[in-house]
């Protein structure tokens, strides 16, 4: 038996404003198929949560996937999907796109419950809707996008495939989460120990939702995004799993990353110590020339993408660089599809994070800005460790899409307040102190922003 095993294809994601960057999704994603899943004749295609990029999908966007379901269908090859937290359905309908894509018969969407309420149920083929479904030797079971619930939900899920599972067939159970190691920033995700809750009951997780590639006991398995959803992950390894399964049911999943992709490229520039905005633009200039690689005029590959730091601290006014020219001067030499230059320089006197050694971690960095900019509010500086913890972890949330009641009652349970509302909150005007704490938090978390440079 052979799979496909993808995850968060985001089509429609764009990116710096570019019309190529939604096509560039979609290029990936027709591409695997051509080159990957119909040559190698799969028995079926896993996707496992974020097909889409937003649950609002433009028409263009619609194209793109139908373009890539089609050929499938053509192919006879089924599509397995699960909601991510970009695709899901909203909180108040239970309408999404690809519940759409499921009544059409293009995809077979699994959810725990399905729209009339009912939970754990089989597959079925007039109504569309299915927790698991059997494909050949495979049972595939499908999850909801838990979120920050998804700890909790183990135990909820090992006990309905305690009931559910064949132990004569080869169990797969798809999950949208992080899990815990594989981050480079602190958000909350899944404990592996919990995790391996699972290990017994299936023979395969088809993991979504980090967009990077990993792997834990030839078990569980996470490919990545197909393309660089931003610059941030271009390093990143990514690609798609063949994954082929012996009559044992051993696993033999093969990383593969033959197919067209955006190139990106990346160039720091430290601003400290020179004079003016001629000797910058003389040293940037320098720089590129000898570290970026330009694209070659006779291929039909992809441009480059590239970005262009500038850091350090400034001796001059920012307003005299001229960024324009450096990304105009850089697109003439290296031929890329587009070039930006962010200035990320601090002037001298406002270098909170001066001093620190340049392999001081990001989460350091950014504790040290918060608690230098709690103390500067007398009310708090004595505090200051104590409210830079809580900004972080309020900023923690934000990042994983939580909604604001979650945050608020953060706030409250580590401040004391009985439940702050938004509008208590955005009013601000109390001088109770564990509102004026989330007061705080709010705009210290707005200030990270606004020091990013520092970062």
């Amino acid at each position: 038996m052979k799979f496909l095993h993808i995850a968060d294809v985001h089509l429609g994601c764009r990116r710096y404003n570019l019309d190529e960057r939604p096509r560039d999704f979609a290029r990936a994603w027709v591409d695997i198929i051509e080159r990957h899943a119909i040559p190698n004749a799969v028995d079926f295609v896993l996707i496992a949560g974020d097909f889409f990029h937003s649950r609002k999908v433009e028409p263009e966007t619609m194209n793109h996937a139908m373009a890539g379901l089609e050929r499938l269908r053509e192919a006879e090859i089924p599509v397995i999907v699960i909601e991510g937290n970009h695709d899901q359905h909203d909180a108040t309908t239970h309408h999404s796109w690809l519940r759409s894509l499921a009544a059409w018969n293009l995809v077979k969407l699994l959810e725990p419950r399905d729209r009339d309420g009912r939970d754990y149920i089989p597959w079925d083929d007039d109504s569309n809707t299915g927790w698991y479904v059997d494909i050949n030797q495979a049972r595939i079971f499908g999850s909801h996008w838990y979120g920050m619930s998804t700890n909790a939900a183990i135990p909820l899920l090992c006990a309905a495939l305690e009931g559910a599972r064949d132990a004569d067939k080869f169990n797969i159970l798809m999950l949208h989460t992080d899990v815990e190691g594989q981050l480079n920033r602190p958000l909350p995700a899944l404990p592996v120990a919990r995790l391996k809750e699972l290990r017994g009951l299936v023979d395969y997780v088809a993991l979504g939702h980090t967009h990077k590639r990993f792997e834990l006991d030839n078990w569980a398995f996470n490919p990545g995004s197909p393309e660089a959803c931003s610059i941030d992950e271009y390093r990143e390894e990514r690609g798609v799993y063949l994954v082929e399964v012996g009559d044992d049911k051993q696993v033999t999943a093969t990383l593969i990353r033959d197919y067209r992709q955006r190139p990106f490229q990346r160039l720091f520039y430290d601003v400290s110590g020179v004079r003016d905005k001629d000797e910058v633009h003389a040293g940037v200039m320098e720089q590129a020339h000898r570290e970026l690689r330009p694209h070659p005029e006779e291929t039909d590959a992809p441009a480059p993408i590239i970005e262009i730091n500038l850091r350090g601290h400034l001796g001059f006014t920012s307003s005299d660089l001229d960024l324009a020219r450096i990304s105009d001067e850089v697109v003439a030499f290296t031929r890329a599809l587009h070039v930006m230059v962010k200035n990320q320089t601090v002037p001298v006197e406002y270098a909170v994070a001066a001093g620190l050694d340049d392999n001081t971690s990001r989460e350091d960095r950014e504790r040290r800005i918060i608690e230098n900019l709690v103390a500067q509010d007398n009310r708090f500086k004595d505090r200051s460790e104590e409210i830079s913890k809580l900004i972080i972890k309020a900023k923690q949330l934000a990042l994983t899409d939580e909604p604001p009641e979650k945050i608020l009652d953060l706030i409250a349970s580590q401040t004391g307040d009985a439940s702050p509302t938004l509008e208590t909150i955005a009013e601000d005007a109390t001088d109770d102190a564990p509102l004026a704490d989330a007061g705080l938090t709010a705009r210290a978390a707005g200030a990270i922003e606004r020091n990013a440079s520092t970062l």
